[in-house]
């Protein structure tokens, strides 16, 4: 469970980042999750964008990405969202 302390810290991160993913109109499939699983292992921080065509709603489908790839809400603001999941070897280092 991520502080308000390490999501202040990771959204400063995420301000920059341009969206890697796109939930579009097929909503959320198989290979979506494993291209965003993939993402997380390589990046840690993932932006990602939910379409005005998906037809699931933007928290619905935050929520099912966080539950099928293990990894935290970090913020959502309109159709974007950041998802967070440490690394094996961590590369963002998180404020205590």
């Amino acid at each position: 469970m991520l502080t308000g302390k390490q999501k202040r810290y990771l959204r400063s991160l995420a301000a920059g980042m341009s969206a890697v993913l796109q939930v579009g109109k097929s909503g959320i499939s198989d290979n979506l999750v494993k291209q965003l699983d993939e993402t997380l292992t390589a990046r840690e921080l993932v932006k990602a964008r939910v379409l005005s065509n998906c037809l699931l709603d933007v928290s619905e489908a935050a929520s099912a990405l966080c539950e099928r790839t293990g990894a935290e809400l970090v913020q959502q603001i309109g159709r974007n969202v950041i998802l967070y999941r440490r690394g094996e070897d961590a590369e963002i280092l998180l404020p205590e």
